[in-house]
């Protein structure tokens, strides 16, 4: 469950962190890298939330037993 919460906490803390990431370059396409990173995280967190469902499925059936 520790491993499912710091899943879901890093998408935020990387978000929420405007200075890492208030550039213009590396641009990708044309994009600065302030726009294309945000844009990123579009998937990347929907991949982290997938992830931290798993464990918490796991987690529970392990309980469970």
């Amino acid at each position: 469950m520790v491993a499912a919460g710091i899943l879901l906490l890093i998408p935020v803390v990387a978000l929420v962190w405007v200075p890492s990431y208030n550039q213009e370059t590396p641009k990708l396409w044309g994009f600065p890298f302030f726009f294309w990173y945000q844009f990123a995280w579009v998937f990347l967190c929907a991949a982290a939330t997938w992830s931290a469902y798993r464990l918490t499925l796991a987690a529970r059936r392990g309980t469970h037993r």
